[in-house]
């Protein structure tokens, strides 16, 4: 999933690869349906060359919507995001019992003070 700059922000959008044409390596595609601040449709083709330049070709509106349907032959797949699970902890919570009171250890096992005893 790629990203365009429209109206002050980065706004996500459904990023294709397409069929490398002439001396270029690698081309995309970035298509942001709508704009949610200004309502524009705008379509961003990114090209790099052999020697690593970078063409950035920019359309908005029916200009926009023209130059996707140009292009749609030669769109190969579309880039899906990897989906990821962002918390890496589990749901088991080892409960302990500290001075007569129930706690739960989430994740520091070094800390633990189970077997203390009071002194008065």
């Amino acid at each position: 999933m790629g990203y365009i700059h429209c109206c002050g922000a980065l706004h996500k959008t459904r990023t294709f690869c397409l069929a490398p044409q002439d001396k270029f390596l690698l081309c995309e595609v970035d298509y942001l349906v709508r704009c949610p601040i200004c309502g524009h449709t705008v379509v961003q083709l990114t090209r790099i060359d052999e020697a690593d330049n970078i063409s950035v070709i920019r359309k908005i509106n029916k200009k926009a919507k023209d130059f996707f349907y140009k292009l749609k032959s030669h769109i190969l797949y579309e880039i899906k995001p990897i989906k990821y699970n962002k918390i890496n902890t589990g749901k088991f919570y080892l409960n302990y019992n500290e001075f007569g009171v129930k706690k739960r250890c989430y994740s520091n096992l070094s800390s633990l003070k189970i077997g203390i005893a009071e002194n008065k």
